[in-house]
């Protein structure tokens, strides 16, 4: 076995060159070794029964291949730093236990189709393990609405006090305003239910393949079937995944702005559970509310993955360049970062402590002055003439708050929208699961 490059024709090898092409490759493609694995053995499967490669051959490569995915999952599967990527991983480690077999793996393929296959399948299980990190969020927000439904707070514009609020009315902002985000998902899904598996290096194979027997025994509904839009596509997706995550966590942004606001000694509206505050290094009284600054600092870190995703992406002709090896590392940083971002708010919500006496002495009578002004205009006087008599009650003293209407909050039917968009993410992972069994089953024991 050889720790030459893939590509090597035994030219003369600029060693500093290498190392800088190589680049991050051998650490980013750890996250992509388990899906590299999976579009290599659909590959193989395929070869095997359409007869570019002898049966026993092929079932032994799937088998090999389901091992080697294992391991890449549990994180025991290594790229040692003599190989340039995980390409060149899996086939050394096909190689040292098929021998001359495993060198068959890249009949009718090119690393560019193979990266394609692997990000897309990478991208397809973090979408779901993001959605679900999204709906624990909006579900954390949805339980606190329900606890805190009636819990008196003031609504601020420009951040003064504007009109009566509750902390079921926030709560429930922030989980319709993630359900919206996963009501989105099964559009950006569709997006990456395309198998590029079979486009080889942007201009088809140079033998017949079954691109749609590939892209059923991967799970995907069809195939992408233009191979030069597979090769334009590099860039584009990780661009929709990556919009998709910053905008929700836009939304996330705002709340996490408000619950540093409200735990301010000024505000006094809520205490921070200890576990996510932290000391001074030289104040003994303090807790700090590092775990929600450093929360939303990383909404504005992702807004920067996906501009510099945006930046490499851009400015280049069709078909592939090097240049879409650099949007691994950042895109791969951004989906792991968005995760733990939601997962992290969905285990500071249930923790805080709301003081209901500090919030109730905050709604102060003025911030009634509109449902004042709506009342009069509702009993026949001008609401231009409403508007100016309470804002003169309020100047001369003689202002007598009006209680607002309840808003309606309709959480039953926000948690029911929850609960199908959760239940749409289990289904498509199953469905992935099951295509995945079927698949290794073909391998040898």
């Amino acid at each position: 076995m050889s720790d030459k490059p893939l590509w090597a024709k035994d030219l003369p090898l600029d060693m500093e060159l290498h190392r800088f092409t190589v680049g991050a490759d051998p650490v980013t493609d750890l996250s992509l070794l388990a899906s590299d694995a999976a579009g290599s053995a659909a590959h193989a499967r395929m070869l095997g029964e359409t007869g570019l490669l002898p049966e026993p051959e092929a079932r032994a490569l799937v088998g090999a291949l389901r091992d080697l995915r294992a391991q890449a999952l549990a994180g025991e599967l290594v790229i040692r730093p003599e190989e340039e990527d995980g390409h060149t991983a899996l086939e050394h480690a096909l190689e040292a236990r098929l021998g001359t077999t495993g060198r068959r793996i890249h009949l009718a393929r090119s690393r560019n189709d193979q990266v394609q296959t692997a990000l897309r399948l990478f991208m397809r299980e973090r979408a779901l393990d993001l959605g679900e990190a999204v709906h624990a969020a909006a579900a954390a927000f949805l339980d606190l609405a329900r606890r805190e439904e009636a819990s008196a707070l003031p609504g601020y514009t420009h951040l003064r006090k504007a009109m009566p609020a509750t902390w079921g009315m926030w709560g429930a902002a922030f989980a319709e305003g993630l359900l919206e985000e996963l009501e989105a998902l099964p559009a950006l899904w569709g997006r990456l239910d395309r198998c590029p598996l079979g486009a080889a290096a942007g201009f088809g194979s140079p033998v017949p393949l079954a691109r749609g027997r590939s892209a059923s025994l991967l799970g995907f509904t069809r195939v992408q079937a233009s191979p030069m839009d597979v090769m334009n596509s590099r860039g584009r997706h990780e661009q929709a995944l990556a919009a998709w995550i910053v905008s929700a966590a836009g939304t996330l942004e705002k709340a996490l702005w408000d619950l540093n606001l409200y735990s301010t000694e000024a505000f006094g509206f809520i205490s921070l559970p200890d576990a996510f505050t932290t000391g001074s290094s030289l104040m003994p009284q303090k807790r700090n509310p590092d775990a929600l600054e450093l929360a939303r600092a990383r909404c504005r870190e992702l807004r920067g993955l996906a501009g510099v995703l945006a930046h490499l992406a851009g400015g280049l002709p069709s078909s592939y360049h090097r240049d879409h090896q650099f949007l691994k590392a950042p895109f791969v940083e951004l989906v792991a970062k968005g995760e733990e971002l939601f997962r992290v708010t969905a285990r500071l919500l249930p923790g805080l402590v709301i003081h209901r006496e500090a919030c109730e002495a905050a709604c102060t009578q003025e911030l009634h002055a509109a449902a004042r002004a709506c009342r009069l205009a509702a009993e026949g006087l001008p609401f231009r003439d409403a508007y100016v008599q309470v804002a003169k009650e309020i100047q001369d003293g003689t202002f007598v708050p009006e209680p607002a209407a309840a808003a309606g909050l309709q959480l039953e039917r926000t948690g029911e929208s929850l609960d199908a968009s959760r239940a749409w993410i289990r289904d498509r992972r199953a469905a992935i699961d099951t295509a995945f069994e079927s698949l290794f089953a073909w391998g040898n024991p």
